[in-house]
């Protein structure tokens, strides 16, 4: 899970704060196969599932480390609705692309600012992702096992537009935050 963070040009100069996802942290995403075949070549799938996953934002002032402590963790509810293209089967393996929407809903997401965690940003609840992808069906003697790498990019800017109490210059430092998810996934149908 990452952050496309834009900083804000307007309050650079005032707090000097530069904000930075610096590491990124692996999360599970756990979800059911629903598979429409519409035709030898195209699918339509929708996999309704649950994500959990965690984003560090660090911010820097004239380079130098100020705070690191701004750990957003998300759990997500998710419906991605997405058409799949398959190329001509080759033995027991066809390759596919893959895209679409997903509706992401997070549930911890928080709703005010706790006084017991540094945290001084809180993001949106919804958001609408475009995913693309791509990946390999391979037909095995009882299932099938599908191995896909999957870009996910959120399209609303989740930041919500409140600073916390004691603490502007974090929020002061970021204009807009979108989301963007990397998904190596694991079907077995």
């Amino acid at each position: 899970m990452d952050f496309n963070i834009t900083p804000s040009q307007k309050n650079f100069q005032t707090d000097s704060l530069y904000p930075e996802v610096s590491i990124l942290n692996p999360g599970i995403n756990i979800q059911i196969v629903t598979n429409l075949r519409a035709s030898d070549h195209f699918d339509v799938r929708f996999l309704p599932g649950v994500s959990f996953g965690q984003r560090v934002i660090r911010f820097y002032k004239n380079r130098v480390l100020v705070n690191d402590q701004q750990r957003l963790e998300s759990s997500f509810l998710e419906f991605p609705l997405l058409l799949k293209y398959k190329g001509d089967r080759m033995n027991n393996v066809r390759p596919y692309i893959i895209g679409g929407l997903n509706y992401r809903y997070d549930l911890a997401g928080k709703k005010e600012f706790d006084d017991a965690k540094p945290i001084y940003l809180r993001l949106k609840r919804p958001d609408l992702y475009y995913e693309m992808g791509a990946g390999l069906d391979f037909y095995l003697t009882y299932f099938k096992l599908s191995v896909e790498l999957k870009m996910s990019n959120g399209l609303g800017n989740v930041l919500i537009k409140e600073a916390a109490p004691g603490h502007p210059q974090f929020y002061n430092a970021i204009d807009k935050i979108k989301s963007q998810i990397w998904i190596l996934a694991f079907h077995f149908e």
